[in-house]
């Protein structure tokens, strides 16, 4: 058995149990090293092989982010079934610090050149997991601006991600770090977000979220 094959599996057995936000994080970068620890070549010989390797890096994702799609974790975004140009945007922005997050910048940094596309496209494939009950509420007076780029039922296209059934937790706190000029890697949802207040960015979170 592969050591991230063994990783994983050492994984899925504390998911079991339930997992923390420091377990979570102490076992992304337990794997981050011993994914850094293999003799990875920097060109596998064959197609499969190069596979295997991305199979190996990939691995970790599904500590913060579900094995099933789903996250347990409050601020840890679906990314299953996002619009592969949006993930390979952002997992440059990691790798540039163009986006802030510890965690996520060594996880990018792990991937080459010719990895990252693979890797966007490898969840963008996955199916949406959505959420088990779709929300009836009528959606804010706000909301009519998300559209412009997240298309009708926010769905997302090639501008914009998709929001619908997106993490409640997520929302409202990406909303927030954009208004107050956390996140700084899209200047248009910065302007946009600080044009509307707290109350209101919460009343859309929740309803985009139940979507």
């Amino acid at each position: 058995m592969t050591d991230w094959l063994l990783a994983w599996r050492t994984f899925g057995t504390r998911t079991g149990r339930g997992i923390t936000m420091n377990n979570c994080v102490s076992t992304v970068f337990g794997v981050l090293g011993v994914l850094a620890a293999l003799t990875f070549p920097a060109a596998p010989g064959n197609a499969a092989e190069a596979q295997t390797v991305l199979g190996g890096k990939l691995v970790v994702c599904g500590v913060c982010h579900g094995v099933n799609g789903l996250p347990k974790l409050e601020g840890v975004p679906i990314i299953w079934g996002l619009q592969e140009n949006y993930i390979l945007k952002q997992l440059h922005a990691f790798q540039r610090g163009d986006r802030a997050s510890d965690t996520m910048k060594k996880i990018a940094i792990i991937l080459t050149e010719e990895e990252v596309g693979p890797a966007a496209a490898y969840f963008a494939t996955k199916q949406w997991p959505g959420p088990a009950n779709a929300s009836f509420s009528s959606p804010p007076p706000t909301m009519a601006i998300c559209e412009a780029c997240h298309q009708q039922k926010l769905v997302g296209g090639v501008a914009a991600p998709r929001l619908a059934g997106q993490k409640y937790d997520y929302l409202v706190e990406s909303m927030r770090r954009f208004a107050e000029g956390e996140r700084k890697n899209s200047p248009e949802m910065s302007s946009i977000m600080q044009a509307i207040s707290a109350s209101d960015r919460e009343a859309m979170a929740r309803y985009i979220s139940g979507l």
